[in-house]
C-alpha cells in the first residue's frame, strides 16, 4: 500500500489517532512551484509573471537565483531558476564565481551566497521577508510599505520570500551573514497550488472524528488561502510559532483545542504545539520532512516522514514513511490501524470471555465439594486451548474493516487497551457462559449422570459455547445477520473444524476413550445445543437494542 512501519507496536497508536498535524508544502499541496509575481524594491512595482510579462528589473530574480543552490533539488530554488532562464534568458549568472556560502539558519531562516565578480565580491541572500527586511537598512516606512505587499500576496496563497544583495569590500567575511551591509532588492512569490484531492482526504479525516492542524512556515495569510481552499475547518484563527513560544502551558492547550492553523513555525514551537495536544490527551500524528521536523516528529505518537522528498533525518525519527509522498496513504493506515486494533481487541475480549467459564467450571465443584469435583483432566484443558489459540490468532487476524470503522470517535487515551464499558461486557459473557455451564453440570450430576456423561454434556456445551461466541463477537456493535456477510474466508473453514471436532468426540470410539467421554442422547446434545446458544445469544439482543 505504499505504507512502511518502522515500528511495528506504533500500530496501537495509529487506530487511535485524534489529531493530524501536516504540514503545507509538498504535503497539502504539490509541491511544484512557480514563481508568480515580483516585487521589485526599486521601482517600486508587482510584475505578475505571464507570457506577455516583461522583467526590466532582473535584480531580485538574478539574486535570487544566485543565492539558490546551482543545482537545486528543493522545488523552491527549481521554480526560482526556472523563473530566471524563462524571463531574464541571459547567461550572465555564470561570470560569478561562488567563493563562500551561509547556510540556512536563523528565526525565520536565510541563506547567503558569496560571489566574486572580477574585482568585486557580492553576497546574495533570500530568505522569510521578515528576516530579509531585518538585516537591510530600511527606516519605518520602506519596512511598512514592504509588509503590506508581503500579506497581500500571502493572502493570495503565495509564498513570499525576500532577497537582498551587498558589496563587499574587506577580505574577512563576516562571522553573521546578517553582518554584511545588505540593500534590499525585492519579493519573489511563488505559487504551490494544493493536491487536487486534498479536499476530498481531508474531508474522509473528518469524517474518521479526527481533528486536522496546518503547522507550517509559511506566512499566515497563505496558510489560510490553501487551508480554505483544502476544506480546514475554522481556517480563519491562527497562532505564530512566536504567540506559541509566549504562552503558558494552560494557555497553549486552550489555543490548541480551537485553532488549526499555526504558521511561522520553527522547531521549538512545532514540538510544543505536538506536545501539548498529546498532554490534553490526543493521540498525535504529525508529518514531517525536513531536518526541522524531527524534534516533533520524534515526540509525535505517530511520526511520519514523506519517502520521496523527505530527508535522511526525518525518515529515521518517523514510525511510518509514505513511499510516494501521497497522503491519501495516512487515511488508509489509519483505517488499517483501526482494522488491526479492533481485531485485535475482538481476539482479546473473546479470550477473556471464554477462559472464565474455564476457570469456573474447574474450580466452583471443588470449592463446594461437587460429587464430581474435577471433571476436567489436562488433556480437556489442552484440548480447549488448542480449539482457541488458533481461533483467535487467525480468525479473528483476518476479519476484514467494520464498514463503520472510520466514522467512530477513536479512542483517545493512550494508556488503556479496553475501555471499562467493553472489559465489563466481555466479564459479562464469560460469566453468562459459565452459569449455563455449571447449571448443566450440577443437574445432570445431581440426576444421576455418571462422571463421564456429566463430563461429555458439559465438554460439549463449552465447545459450542466457543463456536458461537466466536461469531457473535466479529462485532460489538452489528448483529449477527450483519456479520455474516463479513467476508472472511476462514468463517467456514473454522466451523467445519469445530464441527468435525465435536463429531470425533462423540463418535469415534478412540478419541472417546482418550478424553474419557461417554455417549450422550440426541436430547442431551439438544440440551447442550441450547444452553451453549441462550449464554451465548444474548449478547446480540443487547447489540440490537443498545448499541
Amino acid at each position: 500500500m505504499g505504507i512502511i512501519s518502522r515500528q511495528p507496536q506504533i500500530i496501537e497508536n495509529l487506530g487511535k489517532v485524534s489529531v493530524i498535524c501536516l504540514d503545507k508544502t509538498g504535503t497539502i499541496t504539490e509541491n511544484r512551484m512557480q514563481v508568480k509575481v515580483i516585487y521589485a524594491y526599486d521601482s517600486d512595482e508587482l510584475i505578475e509573471l505571464n507570457e506577455n510579462a516583461q522583467v526590466q528589473n532582473k535584480n531580485v530574480l538574478l539574486y535570487g537565483a544566485l543565492a539558490s543552490e546551482i543545482n537545486p533539488f528543493d522545488a523552491m530554488e527549481k521554480a526560482i531558476w526556472e523563473a530566471y532562464h524563462l524571463y531574464i534568458g541571459a547567461k550572465g549568472h555564470e561570470k560569478f564565481k561562488m567563493t563562500f556560502e551561509y547556510p540556512l539558519g536563523g528565526n525565520p531562516p536565510m541563506m547567503t551566497h558569496v560571489y566574486k565578480d572580477g574585482d568585486t565580491t557580492i553576497a546574495t541572500a533570500k530568505g522569510a521577508a521578515e528576516r530579509i527586511i531585518r538585516v537591510c537598512k530600511l527606516n519605518d516606512k520602506e519596512k511598512n510599505k514592504i509588509i503590506q505587499h508581503v500579506k497581500s500576496l500571502a493572502s493570495k496563497g503565495y509564498r513570499v520570500i525576500g532577497v537582498a544583495s551587498a558589496a563587499h569590500i574587506a577580505s574577512r567575511f563576516p562571522d553573521m551573514q546578517d553582518d554584511f551591509n545588505w540593500q534590499f532588492e525585492g519579493l519573489l512569490a511563488l505559487y504551490d497550488p494544493p493536491k487536487k484531492n486534498i479536499a476530498a482526504i481531508f474531508k474522509k479525516i473528518y469524517d474518521a472524528r479526527i481533528d486536522i492542524k496546518i503547522i507550517t512556515g509559511d506566512y499566515p495569510e497563505t496558510a489560510i488561502n490553501i487551508a480554505g481552499q483544502a476544506g480546514v475547518l475554522n481556517y480563519n484563527e491562527y497562532a505564530t510559532g512566536e504567540e506559541v513560544m509566549k504562552m503558558t502551558e494552560n494557555e497553549l492547550r486552550q489555543v490548541v483545542k480551537s485553532t488549526n492553523i499555526f504558521a511561522r513555525m520553527f522547531p521549538d514551537a512545532k514540538l510544543k504545539v505536538v506536545n501539548t495536544l498529546k498532554a490534553t490527551g490526543e493521540i498525535v500524528a504529525m508529518t514531517g520532512d525536513g531536518v526541522n521536523d524531527g524534534p516533533a516528529l520524534k515526540s509525535a505518537d505517530i511520526g511520519i516522514a514523506m519517502g520521496k522528498k523527505g530527508t535522511e533525518i526525518a525518515r529515521q525519527a518517523a514510525n511510518l514513511i509514505l513511499t510516494d509522498d501521497n497522503l491519501e496513504r495516512i487515511v488508509t493506515a489509519i483505517s488499517e490501524g483501526r482494522k488491526i486494533f479492533n481485531n485485535l481487541k475482538k481476539a482479546l475480549r473473546y479470550i477473556i470471555s471464554i477462559h472464565i467459564p474455564i476457570i469456573f467450571t474447574a474450580s466452583v465443584p471443588v470449592v463446594f465439594s461437587w460429587a464430581y469435583p474435577n471433571i476436567f483432566t489436562p488433556i480437556h484443558i489442552i484440548f480447549l486451548e488448542l480449539i482457541m489459540g488458533p481461533t483467535c490468532s487467525i480468525f479473528f487476524e483476518n476479519e476484514p474493516a467494520e464498514e463503520n470503522s472510520m466514522q467512530l470517535e477513536p479512542q483517545r487515551s493512550n494508556n488503556k487497551l479496553f475501555l471499562t464499558k467493553e472489559l465489563f461486557i466481555s466479564i459479562i459473557q464469560g460469566i453468562v457462559i459459565a452459569a449455563g455451564v455449571l447449571a448443566l453440570y450440577y443437574y445432570f450430576m445431581s440426576n444421576g449422570a455418571g462422571m463421564e456423561q456429566t463430563r461429555t454434556i458439559v465438554f460439549t456445551t463449552l465447545i459450542l459455547s466457543n463456536i458461537f461466541l466466536t461469531f457473535v463477537n466479529r462485532s460489538f456493535s452489528r448483529t449477527i445477520f450483519y456479520t455474516s456477510r463479513y467476508k472472511n474466508n476462514l468463517a467456514f473453514v473454522i466451523l467445519i473444524i469445530s464441527v468435525f471436532f465435536l463429531a470425533a468426540l462423540h463418535f469415534i470410539p478412540f478419541v472417546c476413550n482418550i478424553f474419557q467421554l461417554d455417549g450422550i442422547t440426541l436430547g442431551q446434545f439438544g440440551i447442550s445445543f441450547a444452553m451453549a446458544f441462550m449464554t451465548v445469544i444474548w449478547f446480540e439482543l443487547y447489540k440490537a437494542l443498545f448499541e
